[in-house]
């Protein structure tokens, strides 16, 4: 029967359309599931895949990425996380700063002393020499600068605008007292303001291999200042007050002190780091041709008072402050300033009270170390005490 020929073998085979030839393979063959198995491995983080027999195929650098055999893989950059290298600091410093940088590496084992030749020609220009420049490439490096006066800075710029192209991995300046702070405004039409032209002089220090420099300064004058600066540099902005709240403590009337300020400005610049301490804010007001420094808000009776101010020129506001905290009934009255600059021997003015009252003079008169020459001046006289910036600094070339 038909039906029964048709549902034969023989019958559906005859049926079968013919064949075309072999089908061509795709362009991207499907990878087999152990070839699959094997690109995934490779593509794992770190991946360097093997063969059964142990041979590598692919290499891999961490990076996520597979590389074939035969191509070196890329060094990549440690991400943020990563264990730092241990950071040592090769100290550069002007010769008035000698003392308080010995002082600074006798602070931290990962700080080293390099010395700078300082010379000058006939003509009187500086003639320097960086020794052993060579030695200082690929390391972190620092100068310790002290612009004590105009004719000393010339010099120092030549050595700070060099030091970051000599291939050194970051460079840090540390100018512990900005010396035009106090010429930040102008009155008048003619009028420059200085403090911005140091500030722009020192915004262009080359870059080295790390990126910009770091520019550390010790209670600046004015708050405004610090945008004085451009985006070339990184400016960290310290302070001196947390030695003078160290010393504080161990004086045996510690319990009794009050914190005075000779003027507005001295208060919104350090209240906010001496807010535990009762306080006692003085003004100056114009009566005819003189200007009276009175207590403005605050009592000092019973108290030894500290007066707080960054920095001191001719000492007569201070003394005047002195005289009316006295005359308010004050036990003690001492001082402090970050920045004893004591122009033609001003320090001469303040006398030790000798334990007869404050009327008499000052307990306590306490400056740091930015101005070295003050320093030599007044060394192991009454009532000045130095507190030495040296650990501050430490810390700071370690951020």
């Amino acid at each position: 029967m038909a039906t029964a020929a048709s549902a034969s073998p023989a019958g559906l085979a005859a049926k079968t359309p013919p064949t075309r030839g072999p089908l061509p393979s795709p362009a991207f063959p499907r990878p087999s599931p152990r070839a699959s198995a094997r690109l995934r491995a490779s593509l794992h983080l770190g991946g360097a895949t093997t063969t059964s027999s142990g041979s590598s195929s692919a290499a891999g650098n961490g990076s996520g990425l597979h590389v074939p055999p035969g191509i070196a893989p890329l060094a990549l950059p440690k991400m943020a996380g990563a264990v730092a290298a241990h950071k040592s600091i090769l100290l550069f410093y002007c010769e008035e700063m000698r003392e308080l940088a010995q002082q600074v590496v006798a602070r931290n084992d990962d700080i080293e002393l390099r010395s700078i030749s300082w010379r000058t020609f006939a003509d009187g220009f500086p003639n320097l020499f960086i020794s052993n420049a060579h030695s200082i490439r690929g390391r972190h490096v620092a100068f310790l600068a002290s612009f004590s006066s105009p004719s000393v800075i010339f010099e120092q710029l030549s050595i700070i605008y060099a030091l970051p192209k000599l291939f050194i991995s970051s460079f840090t300046l540390i100018l512990p007292f900005f010396p035009t702070g106090t010429s930040e405004r102008m009155e008048d039409e003619g009028d420059v303001a200085t403090a911005f032209t140091l500030a722009r002089i020192l915004s262009h220090i080359p870059i080295s291999r790390g990126g910009p420099s770091s520019l550390v300064i010790f209670d600046i004058h004015a708050l405004q200042e610090r945008f004085y600066f451009g985006d070339s540099v990184l400016p960290c902005f310290e302070s001196g007050i947390p030695l003078l709240k160290s010393r504080l403590q161990e004086l045996p009337d510690s319990h009794n002190i009050t914190i005075a300020f000779p003027d507005d400005g001295a208060w919104k610049r350090f209240y906010k780091q001496l807010q535990h301490f009762p306080m006692v804010v003085c003004n100056k007001v114009r009566e005819g041709e003189q200007r009276i420094v009175r207590i403005k808000e605050g009592d000092p009776r019973g108290r030894h008072v500290v007066i707080v101010d960054d920095l001191v020129q001719s000492g007569g506001t201070l003394i005047e402050c002195q005289k009316v905290l006295a005359a308010h009934g004050a036990a003690k009255v001492s001082a402090y300033v970050t920045h004893g600059i004591f122009p033609n021997n001003s320090w001469e003015k303040f006398e030790h009270d000798n334990g007869e009252g404050p009327e008499h003079g000052l307990s306590h008169f306490w400056i740091t170390d930015s101005c070295p020459l003050t320093v030599k001046a007044v060394k192991n006289r009454r009532p000045f005490e130095v507190l030495s910036l040296a650990g501050p600094i430490a810390s700071a070339l370690h951020v």
